[in-house]
């Protein structure tokens, strides 16, 4: 029996020394020291021997038992820390490697452009005023001087939520609102959402317009071409040359087109202003004094410029985009670019 354990001994020690891993070790402790194990079964012939021989076998299986555990707890420290450290090798963080850098949002070209047109004309002292997109007929159409059988009125340009209820189909209501509460001087800018039947790559059922108006005494025509030239030219750059056609509004008399010098040709021609030279902004004209009587204002006393334009119409110049319906697709390769 003293040779079986010595070579018992022999083989546990050398097989803690090839298991290659936590798991096969832990299978030589079990093979060797659990209940069914190689010296289990040797110490069940320790009955056989005699009185004499069991203290001497006895102490060989307790040195065998020692060296073992100490073989066993050295050998899994070695392979927990290799394992560790093949951890360690695959799972490391290079810091010397530039950081992922986070997205950044911004803000909506619209919203850019809108905030650029309320800074221009609040340096020139006008406030910013805003209304209900759903609005009564009396401030959309009838005190802006738009009788019942006016185009603007038709089906096909409004949509109507009931006889005396509308989507507002322009800012200009808020012109209304802010007169009936307010006595001359006043100067406003309103930017805001309107909706109208109408979508292709330059017009949309929803979009953004600002409607600017002015009233106080001795007000011309001179004021309106001062104020919205100096706006262009603040907006768009110096250097544009400027022209007022005239046009047709019913809240205004006279009424005028403004048009400005083609912002990608220079003038010269090219297939964003149809070869003309000319790029159409926004219109204009002198307050119809119909809309002055709606407010209860003095007709012989006051007088008043307003204007209006699309936001998504001077977004699409500013940046040279070719279809408007790109500012509501929220196409996210389209936004970063802002």
């Amino acid at each position: 029996m003293k040779e079986r354990l010595q070579q018992l001994q022999q083989d546990a020690l050398s097989a803690l020394q090839q298991a290659a891993n936590l798991s096969m070790l832990q299978d030589v402790r079990v093979k060797i020291l659990g209940k069914k194990g190689l010296l289990t079964e040797v110490m069940k012939g320790m009955r056989d021997l005699s009185t004499e021989q069991r203290p001497v076998i006895g102490a060989l299986i307790n040195n065998l038992k020692d060296r073992f555990e100490k073989t066993f707890v050295a050998r899994q420290v070695e392979l927990q820390q290799r394992d560790i450290a093949a951890r360690l090798a695959s799972e490391k963080i290079d810091v010397t490697l530039p950081g992922r850098k986070m997205a950044s949002g911004s803000l909506h070209p619209v919203t850019l452009v809108t905030n650029e047109v309320v800074e221009i004309f609040s340096r020139l002292g006008f406030a910013v005023a805003e209304g209900p997109e759903i609005e009564e007929d009396f401030y959309n159409f009838e005190a802006l001087n738009i009788p019942k059988d006016h185009p603007a009125r038709d089906m096909q340009d409004t949509f109507y939520i009931s006889d005396d209820r509308v989507l507002r189909t322009h800012t200009s209501p808020v012109q209304i609102r802010t007169m009936l509460k307010n006595n001359p001087p006043i100067r406003i800018i309103a930017p805001g959402t309107v909706y109208r039947r109408d979508s292709d790559i330059t017009h949309s059922p929803m979009f953004h317009q600002i409607e600017g108006f002015l009233v106080d005494d001795q007000v011309t025509f001179g004021d309106l071409k001062g104020v919205l030239t100096h706006f262009l030219n603040e907006f768009f750059g110096k250097g544009h040359s400027v022209r007022f056609r005239p046009s047709f509004f019913p809240f205004t008399e006279p009424s005028a087109e403004v048009d400005i010098e083609c912002v990608i040709c220079g003038g010269k021609g090219c297939r964003v202003c149809g070869k003309t030279g000319w790029l159409e902004i926004l219109g204009c004209g002198m307050i119809d004094p119909e809309v002055f009587k709606s407010v209860n204002y003095d007709v012989e006393k006051y007088s008043g410029f307003a204007f209006g334009m699309g936001l998504e119409r001077i977004a699409m110049l500013k940046y040279g985009v070719n279809d408007l319906r790109l500012f509501f697709d929220n196409d996210l390769r389209f936004l970063k670019q802002f």
